[in-house]
Formats: structure tokens, sequence, C-alpha cells
């Protein structure tokens, strides 16, 4: 499609950033209609979203990571948009939110829509200027939030734990030495790709949804 389409408003929305009231979910989160095999589509990014064209691999390094973590139990294949399961999507910056996850129905199975906002200055100023001058620090952003919010279409909740991926900011972490952790390990963009950023927690939480058959 063009542009994206917007899911209804009671479904679902995860916060990488705490907004007031995105702790009230209405819902509980469930793992995709899925074992094995699951498709996925990644969008070009929408006017004004700050999307690079690279971005597309970060997001697929992020599922690269997810699969990886459950021993063999889902494997990620591309499929047109209108057949995948899970749907990557790249739009500006909104509301102080910088990924969001809704669920959808794709072909009468559950999956998940994600949106990922590139553009730093949605983390504050500190943030946007460390990307400015260390394009890692970007991509290390860019990456991580992908690994979350594909956690949360996997059916992980938010956790206290700040060294989880699945960590929920709303419980006062610092932002800049969250991500910071993550790309002090990093010395070249391709590092990202070996580097899950998966805590022994995510895996042990993720490998209880999904098993190997």
């Amino acid at each position: 499609m063009g542009r994206l389409t917007r899911l209804p408003a009671l479904v679902l929305v995860s916060l990488i950033l705490p907004v007031e009231g995105a702790a009230q979910r209405p819902r509980t989160l469930e793992p995709l209609d899925a074992t094995g095999r699951v498709t996925y589509f990644i969008a070009e990014g929408e006017p004004g979203s700050t999307y690079r064209p690279s971005d597309r691999e970060l997001a697929v390094w992020a599922l690269e990571a997810w699969a990886g973590s459950t021993d063999g139990a889902l494997r990620f294949e591309p499929a047109p948009e209108a057949e995948a399961l899970v749907r990557v999507y790249w739009v500006p910056a909104d509301a102080g939110t910088y990924g969001e996850m809704r669920p959808l129905l794709a072909t009468g199975r559950r999956g998940a829509a994600v949106y990922i906002r590139p553009d730093t200055g949605a983390l504050g100023s500190q943030m946007a200027e460390l990307a400015r001058t260390d394009l890692l620090v970007r991509d290390t952003v860019v990456y991580l939030t992908c690994v979350h919010e594909l956690g949360h279409a996997l059916g992980l909740e938010h956790t206290a734990d700040v060294r989880d991926i699945m960590y929920f900011f709303g419980y006062g972490g610092d932002i800049p030495a969250f991500f910071n952790r993550y790309r002090m390990r990093l010395t070249r963009r391709a590092d990202i790709r070996g580097l899950s950023g998966l805590s022994a927690g995510d895996v042990s939480r993720v490998r209880a949804l999904y098993r190997p058959n």
C-alpha cells in the first residue's frame, strides 16, 4: 500500500518511550499465530520519517536476532505485504513515541504491524546530538527499537529489568545510558548483526512462547 493504514484505536499500542497512560494497556499481548516459518514485509519509509535505505537491513537483523534466540522455533521469510504475518513500517515521529506495535489479522491469522520512527530527536535533544555526531548511535537506536517492537509482535510484554531489550523506560531508566551500553560494544556497523541485544531474560521468555517442533 502507499500510505500505511492505521489500525483501530482499540487494539494494543506498545511504546518504547514513557508516555502518560502507556502502561494502561487494554489487553494482554499474545504470540503470533505461527510456528516455524513466519512471513514478514518491510516497507519503504514514509515521507518525513527520516528513514534511510540501510534501516531495512537493521530490521532484518532484528528479525534474525529473535529467530536465533528461539533455537529453531521461528524462521522469518519475506513475503508480499498482504500475506505477511509481521509488517514493519517507518513513520514520522509523533507525540514523543519512538516505536509502536499493533496486532492485525493476516489471512485469518494473528499477526502484528510494527511502526518505527527513526528520528532520534524523538528521544530528546541529547540523543539527537549523539546520533548526529556518531552514526553508530543512530543505528543502535533504530536497531534496538526494531528488536523491542518485534518482541512485542512476538507476544512479549514490557519488563522492569533494564538489562532486557523489553525494558520500559516508564520505570525511570536512563535513555542515553541504555543505548550507549550497546553502542560501546560496536566498532563498526556490521557488528550489529552479531550482537542481538537480547538478555538471558528476553531469550527465556520468547522460548517459553515458541518451542521447536
